[in-house]
């Protein structure tokens, strides 16, 4: 728990120096700033001036004569000492100077110690406490650092957000769960009529950037009630205590706006079980999560309260908060299939000028695995390179070198690569791609390039399926372990040597043959035995073996084994298509960049002069 750092010098140190300023200011300061404007002279320079017709105006008090000159170009007061000259008021007559007997007023000692002292420290104190809070905000980010309870969620009206269920593509299953909602919220009477009671809450659960916050909005804009957008990282901040207490202010507000619905996203940042064993626990987060079990349970879902919350760390979540009652529905909003990546394009491309041409059923096919913010960035990249080339619309070649910006990187145009090795990258690629080619479950190849890019990648082949694959049987998964040992079987073919190039290729075969024997049973030798579970599967899915380390060592025997027998087989497949493994790379050598067409093509020896003539 943070606490404040006391202050260095009590309050009453700084009041003592403000008092001093004040008391140095009406002794001297004020005085010398009046006493500056008046200039002091002896009573026979008043005669002289009075005589001599100099003088305009004539104050007298008890000590003191006070007169104006009439030219304003010397000082605006004089002043001298007062003497007893019976004779003065006969002098200022016959001068024609208007004179006067200041008549001393009776100020009060009280009015004037008031108004000398006390009224200018209270100024001084008014000054430093706005001060001292206008500091205060800063530091505590806004909310000052005793501001306890005070929730910090946004709300948000149907005008503000203006998102409803037509700006969320690629997630029709997730939309259509929580249209019940939004049905709710609109006609209450039908579901009491029946008995039935509302979800109190609905947990969107997927990977980053799949729109879990956007569909919570668009329910929201769907209904056209306040939308209460909280971050559960916010809830936890100084004091122990306090994170509670923004949850009460948070339901007492919703309640205040029901019908509502409250939105806390990363709800996992409070909602950890409590008894996971896992580090970063602490009294702060489990109270606020058990005053927001409480709030759940304590409010009638009957008013119009929603709760929506999101997650993709859904498996550390308490099992209290996950139960009927509280968050009785877990709605998935997984990556896209083809169908949705195509919808959720054609949604981003609706702010973009695009050529007649272009096809996003292709770019969807290339982007397997992508989120919904991918397929937003994929769309941007592209209008930003059309620009680029000074075009005011998007062609299909800048979306086909957006994904390929996005997966790889962008192009290093200006990289130093010697002939020598530009020729290794060549046969590494066409490798690749001629084992894809000749065997029968591997995509079509699409592309081939030895362009370098910013990822580090010296060149790549891309593969695109024609169709959406769910399922990946053992036969595809053995393939995709060939073609990638493609690259590195082709440099031993005709370079009798190896380079580091393979790097990434052997990392992801390893990959693959690690799930075919430990998750997918696809070994004999171990049949269908798990041997190890995937820890967060929508960040990363890293996984943690559950066996001995005798059981350890014979997994990686068998992958071993796996990997041998691929790299083998595509060895075998560039020995026996050789004279073609040179015709290709002479060709990629000298273009560079060839696409899929061309290299069938080529390969099928169909007009295959003609082909590298008219390129």
């Amino acid at each position: 728990m943070k606490q404040m750092k006391p202050p260095k010098k009590p309050l009453i140190f700084y009041y003592g120096i403000i008092l001093v300023i004040i008391l140095l200011l009406n002794s001297f300061i004020f005085p010398a700033i009046f006493n500056h404007s008046v200039k002091e002279v002896d009573y026979g320079t008043f005669l002289t001036m009075v005589e001599d017709g100099k003088v305009k105006q004539v104050e007298i008090e008890n000590n003191t004569i006070m007169f104006k000159p009439k030219d304003t170009s010397e000082a605006k007061l004089y002043k001298t000492g007062s003497i007893d000259d019976p004779k003065l008021v006969d002098r200022l007559h016959e001068a024609n100077v208007k004179f006067a007997k200041v008549i001393p007023k009776e100020t009060s000692p009280l009015l004037n110690f008031i108004l000398s002292w006390i009224l200018p420290l209270l100024i001084f104190i008014a000054i430093g406490q706005w001060l001292m809070k206008k500091m205060q905000n800063k530091m505590m980010g806004g909310g000052g650092a005793l501001s306890f309870g005070k929730s910090n969620a946004k709300v948000y009206v149907e005008a503000q957000t203006g998102i409803t269920f037509k700006d969320v593509a690629g997630q029709d299953e997730a939309k259509e769960a929580l249209q019940e909602i939004v049905d709710f919220l609109h006609n209450p009477k039908k579901y009491k009529e029946i008995g039935a009671s509302i979800p109190k809450g609905a947990l969107l659960v997927g990977p980053p950037g799949t729109g879990k916050t956007l569909l919570a909005k668009a329910v929201a804009g769907e209904s056209k009630v306040p939308f209460f957008s909280m971050s559960g990282s916010e809830f936890v901040e100084m004091f122990v205590g306090m994170g509670a207490a923004r949850v009460r202010d948070l339901f007492k507000q919703a309640q205040e706006k029901a019908p509502c619905i409250v939105f806390i996203d990363e709800i996992d940042a409070i909602g950890k079980s409590r008894n996971s064993g896992m580090p970063g626990g602490n009294d702060e987060r489990e109270q606020t999560l058990n005053q927001l079990l409480t709030e759940m349970d304590g409010f009638d879902a009957d008013k119009g309260v929603v709760i929506l919350a999101a997650t993709n760390r859904p498996e550390t979540l308490d099992k209290a908060l996950l139960r009927p009652g509280r968050f009785d529905r877990r709605v998935p909003v997984e990556l896209p299939d083809l169908a949705g990546r195509e919808s959720i394009l054609h949604v981003h491309a609706g702010k973009v000028k695009l050529a007649d041409d272009v096809d996003f059923n292709m770019i969807a096919r290339a982007t397997s695995g992508a989120s919904g913010a991918d397929l937003a960035n994929i769309i941007n990249e592209a209008a930003l390179r059309a620009v680029r080339l000074g075009r005011n619309k998007v062609m299909q070649n800048d979306l086909e070198e957006s994904v390929e910006v996005v997966i790889a990187g962008y192009q290093r145009k200006n990289a130093v690569i010697s002939m020598k090795d530009k020729l290794t990258i060549s046969y590494h690629e066409i490798g690749h791609a001629l084992v894809a080619a000749k065997q029968s479950h591997s995509a079509p190849v699409h592309k081939i390039t030895i362009i370098p890019r910013t990822s580090g990648a010296l060149g790549y082949t891309m593969q695109v399926d024609e169709h959406e694959t769910i399922l990946m049987t053992k036969e595809q998964a053995l393939d995709k372990i060939t073609t990638y040992m493609g690259g590195r079987a082709a440099e031993e073919v005709i370079f009798k040597t190896i380079t580091s190039g393979a790097s990434n290729d052997i990392e992801q075969a390893t990959k693959i043959a690690r799930s075919m024997v430990t998750r997918f049973g696809m070994s004999d030798e171990f049949d269908m035995m798990a041997l190890e579970t995937v820890n967060n599967p929508y960040l990363g899915g890293d996984t943690s073996l559950m066996v001995s380390a005798e059981t350890a060592a014979k997994v990686d025997a068998e992958i071993l084994k796996i990997i041998k027998t691929c790299h083998q087989k595509a060895i075998r497949i560039l020995e026996d298509n050789k004279d073609k493994l040179h015709e290709l790379t002479k060709y990629l050598l000298e273009k560079e960049t060839i696409s899929g067409e061309e290299f069938m093509a080529i390969l099928a020896g169909k007009q295959e002069s003609s082909v590298i003539l008219e390129k």
